[in-house]
Parts: structure tokens; sequence; C-alpha cells
């Protein structure tokens, strides 16, 4: 008699023919699958955390098995004809929700491809069914105007702007975590949905079965884990630009912000304050006395933010010691140079765990103990000179195995180093992250986007999606980063609207490359990094000012909804942007939303993101009433209205009445 499964220590096992597949209860309401070609399945986990004990019900067969936990269940079948594995998981009504491909008889297809490749590594494709009406959303924050996944193809890995987390919430009530940090591929086609990791060692995935999307976001919250609690000073207004370079600049901007009334919350001092990437300290000649100038921020009520990098220029004064101790990224071939940027750099590796500590002593002695309490993890993915990323290995192993996980471990570089010194307001803005990265104090941020229309509306997708993908802090460089003249009038209107959207994402920060620029000469006359046009609210037209101000001064009102909204990140894992479907699920019309969300639960956000748009087009859902915040007037949801928004205001509707001092304020 045959026996493909057995039973072992709470998971069901199949076991044919050298593959040895694990399925194991991993959470409420969730379970985990593996598969190894030869061997056993390894322990560990790259992005999941322990979970609680779950008691599954198991039921073995000679051909059929099943296991239940909570509400999900999947169910494990051995074709006659190839002894083929195929799993199909059903939620607690008995309804399919995801099957992997069947072997087609004849046809004799794998659902779990394990392609052998050079040294024990495989190039795996996972194939499951595809249903044609399935709409899917998350995956990370790819540079395109999409919610609806489905149809898409996408890189499994991370770009300067674009960041990979492979996660997906299906509207037909699961979630999908591809928990493999290998780079690759999905394509969710109308026929199959197929993941493929260009090196594995095993097959790993996770599933979840909910009733809403929130509590499908919950479990994956509880899986991989939640933010911390969002210091004070995120709740506020950020000013930032490329680039502040001397400390009498940073200071006079501070100073001007005092005299005007306001305050920002974080002033950033951007990239190139150093003498050499990988030198992590202050340059004495742009910056004579930082820790006075930290002091008298401080004094203003204004967080210190600096940059910091993960390129070590060869030249650094810490680059011998490094490379010698074995605390860099390496090139598999070829010269050991990883980007040109004002110099030949390597890359720390940041999945080193004696190069975190290295580096957080540098960051400590010349930041932090002068009382600097928030970073900027710039090149984060990180930026290769080229995205070849077999060319890389770091102390995980090689990047096309690995290299996913590179931002988490970089943004926990920096959040243990903090938390060793007893800091517990932890915020970090970086430019990519990776599943889990939200459990090291990671504000994602949508990196060097272009000052375009078509780029901000791409950002609203963007933000959406993250917060899916369980990264509640998420931002953009208002205005766009690239190609924005603060004297071109089409460029001030762009940069009033984005103030707009950005005033109701979730860190309000002003950023960009703005032109025309100023080059920089040192002493020594060596050309440094240049520094942008000015970039303050005051430095946009006398129209834009007050509008800009008014805006200011309504993310001030909404502090208290705000930290609250941050509070449900922290403690359940809930996205502070949030797609219409999120809170009204039942609502088909508003899962096809791609231009307007929800800020907290009870604040409809539609910004005007079209050249020279007066007004838009807004859907108010199904199972609430609305009220404009600009004129007072209440709706019923279930409608499309066309509403007039002139470049002073922004399409804004309160939930049932709630929130009701932002009524007037536009």
């Amino acid at each position: 008699m045959l026996e493909f499964f057995e039973v072992r220590e709470g998971s069901l096992i199949y076991r044919e023919n050298g593959e040895t597949l694990m399925v194991t209860p991993w959470g409420k309401d969730s379970l985990r699958v593996r598969s190894v070609f030869a061997g056993e399945v390894e322990e560990g986990s790259v992005a999941l955390l322990e979970p609680e004990p779950a008691e599954a019900d198991i039921v073995i067969g000679e051909w059929e098995a099943s296991i239940t936990n909570g509400n999900i269940k999947a169910r494990l079948w051995v074709n006659g004809w190839g002894h083929a594995l195929q799993i199909g998981f059903y939620n607690q009504r008995g309804e399919l929700l995801l099957r992997e491909i069947s072997n087609g008889g004849a046809l004799q297809k794998k659902a779990r491809h394990f392609r052998p490749l050079p040294g024990g590594e495989y190039e795996l494709k996972v194939s499951f069914e595809a249903s044609p009406e399935e709409k899917i959303y998350g995956m990370g924050q790819y540079q395109q105007e999409v919610m609806n996944l489905k149809g898409c193809n996408l890189e499994l890995a991370h770009r300067n702007s674009q960041a990979s987390i492979p996660f997906c919430l299906s509207d037909k009530g699961y979630g999908f975590l591809w928990h493999n940090a290998a780079v690759g591929e999905v394509h969710f086609g109308t026929n199959t949905t197929e993941w493929l990791a260009r090196s594995a060692m095993q097959m790993d995935y996770w599933i979840t079965a909910g009733d809403t999307p929130a509590q499908i976001e919950e479990a994956y919250a509880l899986a991989t884990g939640k933010s911390p609690m969002m210091p004070e000073y995120g709740l506020g207004f950020w000013q930032c630009k490329l680039r502040y370079y001397n400390q009498e600049q940073v200071l006079r901007i501070a100073r001007e912000y005092k005299e005007r009334g306001i305050t920002p919350d974080v002033l950033i001092i951007d990239y190139y304050h150093w003498p050499r990437c990988g030198d992590w300290r202050f340059d004495p000649e742009y910056f004579p006395d930082p820790e006075a100038m930290v002091k008298e921020l401080r004094e203003m009520g204004i967080e210190t933010m600096v940059s910091v990098w993960p390129q070590v220029d060869v030249r650094s004064e810490n680059f011998e010691e490094m490379k010698q101790k074995g605390l860099l990224l390496k090139s598999n071939m070829g010269v050991d140079v990883q980007m040109i940027f004002h110099g030949n750099n390597l890359f720390l590796d940041a999945t080193n765990p004696r190069t975190r500590k290295y580096v957080w002593e540098k960051l400590k002695k010349n930041y932090a103990d002068m009382g600097i309490r928030t970073f900027w993890l710039d090149e984060a993915e990180p930026e290769f000179g080229t995205y070849d990323f077999d060319l890389y290995t770091s102390s995980a192993g090689p990047m096309a195995r690995t290299g996913n996980i590179y931002p988490r471990e970089y943004a926990r570089l920096v959040y243990e180093g903090q938390q060793e010194m007893g800091q517990r307001d932890v915020v970090n803005l970086i430019r990519c992250a990776w599943a889990g990265s939200q459990r090291y104090g990671a504000l994602v941020w949508s990196g060097d986007i272009m000052s375009t229309y078509e780029d901000f509306r791409r950002q609203i997708c963007a933000g959406l999606h993250m917060g899916i993908c369980g990264i509640p802090w998420w931002t953009t460089d208002i205005g766009g980063f690239h190609g924005g003249n603060i004297e071109d009038s089409g460029f001030r209107e762009l940069l009033v609207r984005w103030f707009q959207f950005g005033t109701f994402c979730p860190v309000m920060r002003l950023h960009g490359s703005r032109q025309p620029h100023q080059p920089i000469v040192n002493r020594a006359g060596e050309e440094r990094e240049c520094t942008g046009a000015d970039n303050e609210i005051w430095s946009f037209g006398e129209e834009a000012y007050p509008i800009l101000v008014k805006f200011i001064g309504i993310r001030e009102r909404m502090r208290d909804y705000t930290r609250e909204v941050m509070r449900q990140a922290h403690e359940k894992g809930s996205p502070v942007m949030r797609t219409l479907f999120y809170e009204f699920p039942e609502d088909k019309e508003c899962w096809d939303i791609t231009d307007a969300y929800l800020y907290g639960p009870d604040i409809l956000v539609a910004p005007v993101c079209h050249e020279g748009a007066e007004g838009r087009r807004v859907y108010l859902p199904q199972g609430a009433s609305w009220t404009h915040a600009g004129t007072g007037e209440v709706y019923e949801g279930g409608v499309w209205l066309d509403v007039e928004a002139p470049l002073e205001t922004v399409p804004l509707f309160l939930r049932d009445g709630r929130q009701g001092y932002l009524v007037g304020m536009l």
C-alpha cells in the first residue's frame, strides 16, 4: 500500500519520488507550505515570525489528505497519472480560494517545478490556476498607474523607486505571501498565476483566509510584524530639499519658518554632508559645530534627520578596515566596484550582523550621541550601478537568492542600534522595503520620481499597494524629485496639488531636486554635490504660499486623528492610507478606484491629479453618509459626484459626520 501522507509535529507531510512537501498551521486562519526537491524541509524563516501554537485538524486517506486551521483548509490529492500532488485552498464555507495547476494528465505539467542550477540551487516556478475575473492588490511599490494587478507581470526585485514586497490580497478572500527573498518574477495571468524565483533552495509560501480585507491584513501583520508607534514628530510637516549643504543654511531655513509662525516637526539634511561616502560623519568644512546646530533646532521644536548611504567610497576612511573585516558586499567577478557616483563605491553588507554593529557604532558616535534621533536611509535597494543581481554576494548568500532582504536588514541596522541605546520613538526614512521592514520603524518613500502629473497619479496607487503589503508608514517627495523648476507656473500648480495629497499621506514631507541647480566647490577646489533651488513653502510664488500654509494648518488640526490612525497601524497592522474597499468591501465599485482613498477610516481624499483641472469625479462608497469638508453638504453613499476644486482646495469628504472640525477649513 502506498503511503503518500504522514503527520509530524502538527504538520501534514507528503512524500513522493524525492519531493517532500509540508503544510503547517502558521497563525490564525493561515497555513505555510514548504517543499524541497530532495531531502528534508528546512526550518527557519526569512520573513515570517514564529506564530502562536495552533491546533489543526488533519485527515489522511490513501490518495487524499486535508489540513484545516480555523477558516482555511488545504486539500491535497494525488493524481493517479504520475502520482502528481495538487493542492487547493478553501475558506470555512468550502469556497475555493486558490488551487495549484494539475499535471494535465499526459501533459505532465508541474505545479512546483525545480530546475537544477550549478551548485545545488534551483530555479523555482510555482503555478496556480487563475480566475479571469479575480482582482489582486499589493505587491509593494511599482511605478504604474494600476490598482488591480490582474494581468500584470512584475519583477520581484528592488530598484530606485521600486519596492518588491511579494504579498498580495485577492477579492476572493485570501492573502498570499511568496516567502522567498530571491530575485524573480510573478505573472498574474488570466489562465495561470506563476511565481518564479531565480535561485532557491526550497519552495515556501504562506496563505491566509479572511472574510474582509481588514481580517486578511491583520493576519498578515501578525505573521510578519507591525510598525512601532509613530513618534509625535512624525505627525506634522517635514521640510527637506536637495540639499542643505551647510550649517548656516540649515539654521537660516529653520529660523525663517519660526518667524513665519510655522514649526516643521523635522528638518532634513540630505546626502554629501559627509566628506566621502562611507565616512558617516559631518564634513567640518560645511558643518563646523553640528552638535550646536542640532541643539538649536531642538530648542525650536524641530528634530534633525540626516541622510545615511550604504555606499563606501574606496577613498573613505573606513574602506580598508571594512574590506579587511569582510563587511562589504562582494562582486563575484570583474572589478569590485558596485556603483560609480562621485567615486568608486561598494555597498556595506547589511545582512551581516558584524557590519550592522560596526556601522551603527559610527552612526552613534557621529550622529546619535549629539542628539540626532532619526535617520534617512537612502540607496536602500541597494542601487547597484547595474541591476545584474547574479554579480553580487552577501553574507546571507548570493544576491540572486537572498537580495530582496537587503533594505529590511539596512533598516534593522539603525533600529536595533537605536533600541540598544534606549530610544523607543523610532522612525527612519528609507527608500525601499521588503516583508517585515515595518517592524524596524521603516518609513518608506517612493524614490527619485519625476515631477509630472503621471508620476503623481502613480504615487497614489503605490501608497495604497504598500499599505496592503503591511507598510503603513509611506510617503513621497511632495512635488516629485526630478525636473521641477520653481519659476515655472505649471510646476507651481503641480506642487500645490501634490502638497494637498501630501497633507493626507502617512507622513507629510516636502522634498525635491529643484531647478536650477547651484554648483558647490570646497576649499580644496573639488566639486561637491550641487544644491538645488529653494524648496521651502515661500519658494513657489505668492499664489501658492497661502495655500501651502493652509494645508500645513490642516495637518496640524488632524494631529489627534493621525495619532489614533497610527495607533491602529501599530496595534492591528491597519494601513494609514486605505483603499476604499478596505473599509467598504461589499461595494463592488470601490474595488476599481485608482485615484481616491481613505486617510484612516473617516476621511475620503480625492486628489486633483490632472494638469489644469479645477474639479473631478468622486465616488462616495455605499454604507455611509459623506459630508463635503468644503461646503458642509451631506450626501448618501453609492453615488458619483462632480466636485469643483479650484487650486486652493481639494475634494475631501468626512464619513458619517466624523472629524467635523475639518468642515470649512478648505
